[in-house]
């Protein structure tokens, strides 16, 4: 069985992206935390995507080795994210352009399609965006939170958390401070 993580950047007042979906807040990551993101993903076998934060990946990454100035690691997550398998669903898209030939859209029933991913052998799963993250949230699909909170507070915007239907009580299970102040918190639903 696979195990599905959760895991975003956000702002000390919970917001995944300011008003007006401006993610600006975040500036660029220290490159130990852009190394800490990237062994994320190089351990994760299956990325899951709402509409939003797929519009905004794709919109960089299939090219983002190619940049002016990109590191060895912003080559290393490019290339890494255009070979992970990527699922997005999505109610309004009518086809997502495919990434070396492994990505898919899912019009359907999420919970029924990550419930099946997760039934599945393999790497762990990672789900993005905070509609689709949420809907996993709410049926129990989640077996880790990886929170990345940023020292800067926002106002308002895109929450990290969706309403729930019932409290979700947590273990946690590692905490690690990044140059700029980024703080890493991860924890496991108590079960």
């Amino acid at each position: 069985m696979r195990k599905l993580i959760f895991g975003m950047n956000l702002t000390l007042d919970g917001y995944i992206a300011a008003a007006g979906d401006d993610i600006g807040w975040s500036g660029p990551p220290s490159d130990e935390l852009f190394r800490w993101w990237l062994d994320q993903e190089l351990a994760s076998g299956v990325t899951l995507y709402g509409r939003k934060l797929w519009e905004a990946m794709s919109s960089h990454w299939p090219t983002g080795d190619q940049q002016p100035g990109a590191t060895p690691a912003v080559i290393e997550f490019a290339r890494n994210w255009r070979d992970t398998p990527k699922v997005v669903f999505s109610s309004t898209l009518d086809r997502v352009d495919q990434v070396d030939g492994n990505t898919r859209l899912v019009t359907g029933d999420a919970i029924a399609e990550i419930t099946r991913l997760k039934a599945e052998d393999g790497a762990p799963m990672r789900v993005g965006g905070a509609t689709l993250a949420g809907a996993a949230v709410r049926a129990g699909l989640v077996d880790e939170y990886q929170i990345v909170t940023h020292p800067v507070l926002v106002g308002g915007g895109t929450p990290f958390f969706t309403v729930l239907d019932s409290w979700v009580n947590l273990n946690l299970v590692e905490t690690r401070t990044f140059p700029g102040g980024a703080v890493l918190t991860r924890y496991e639903p108590r079960r």
